[in-house]
């Protein structure tokens, strides 16, 4: 049975950055070249605001705990949640940071990145009131080597959470510096959902096949996803597996499709949809995300997501 809106409240706490994207690229950049795009614009940025837009699009009142400067990147990205629906109240406006920026630079297939963490590295777990966790039913972290000082606490914050009876999810996107340390475990004891890329997953595990790698952390958390990009993703919740294919679109833009793929998935599973269903509407929130630059610009609501997958259905 499909729960109410009103019991899928979700916290996310985390970073945020302005996203400026270059699109159209025919080949990735290289040092000491020029090459040309076809479309320049600025977005909202960060894998944690991607997600808690991709949720509040979908119906769920989302409470974001994060800072940003005081400046205009700040005050864009605070704008930009806002009008999706998302909760600031509880986001800090530093006068003494500067907000992050990311520079994305887009081809059709993949894309480089480029990041000034800002005040994404200087928040801490002193500025992240863990009251403000009472009356929601989840919470979300990502962006786990980015956020240098909120890093060590990401455990503490998650056993809080499970603590108050929330169920968590955690996507700590790519290493910078490919080590994987040994700390990430103890974060993953506290994940209820574990969403991970292919390259990803294969370093954390440090094997050489997807299902190796997901038999292995299956065995160690409730539920684990897999995206492999266009596709489509893999999970395994409990002695269960499930691949579901990607959805076939004129991609414009990769920027942050996992953070949608990962907003449709826990969509489907605070509803208490079964595993092919999360992974269906996962898969077709990524894939709708990349219709458009940015991350957040062409994030279906939940009507545009029901209308999508019935289109696909009526086609099969």
């Amino acid at each position: 049975m499909s729960k109410s809106i009103s019991e899928q409240r979700v916290a996310v706490i985390g970073e945020l950055n302005v996203d400026l994207i270059a699109t159209g690229l025919n080949t990735p950049p290289t040092l000491g070249q020029e090459i040309l795009a076809t479309g320049f614009q600025m977005t909202l940025g960060s894998a944690s605001a991607i997600f808690a837009c991709g949720a509040a699009k979908l119906d769920h009142e989302i409470t974001f705990l994060g800072c940003v400067g005081r400046d205009e990147f700040g005050r864009f990205c605070l704008d930009a949640l806002r009008e999706a629906g998302v909760s600031t109240g509880k986001v800090i406006e530093d006068a003494s940071l500067k907000t992050g920026v990311t520079i994305s630079l887009s081809t059709p297939n993949d894309r480089a990145l480029v990041t000034f963490p800002g005040a994404i590295s200087a928040f801490g777990v002193e500025q992240v009131p863990l009251a403000a966790l009472e009356g929601h039913s989840h919470l979300h972290l990502t962006s786990y080597f980015l956020q240098h000082r909120l890093r060590p606490s990401f455990a503490q914050i998650m056993s809080e959470a499970r603590l108050q009876g929330l169920t968590t999810s955690f996507d700590p996107n790519s290493d910078p510096y490919s080590e994987w340390n040994d700390g990430i475990w103890e974060v993953l004891g506290q994940t209820d959902v574990l969403f991970l890329n292919e390259s990803e997953a294969l370093q954390l595990t440090r094997l050489d096949e997807i299902d190796d790698a997901l038999k292995f952390l299956g065995g160690k958390l409730q539920c684990v996803v897999i995206k492999l990009g266009p596709r489509g993703a893999v999970a395994m919740r409990h002695d269960e597996v499930v691949f579901a294919h990607g959805f076939e679109v004129e991609t414009v833009d990769t920027t942050g499709a996992g953070d949608s793929f990962a907003a449709g998935f826990m969509h489907g599973f605070l509803e208490g949809q079964n595993l092919g269903i999360c992974l269906e509407f996962g898969n077709a929130c990524g894939a709708l995300s990349t219709l458009k630059a940015g991350g957040t610009a062409n994030q279906p609501t939940r009507k545009q997501l029901n209308d999508f997958l019935q289109a696909h259905h009526d086609d099969e």
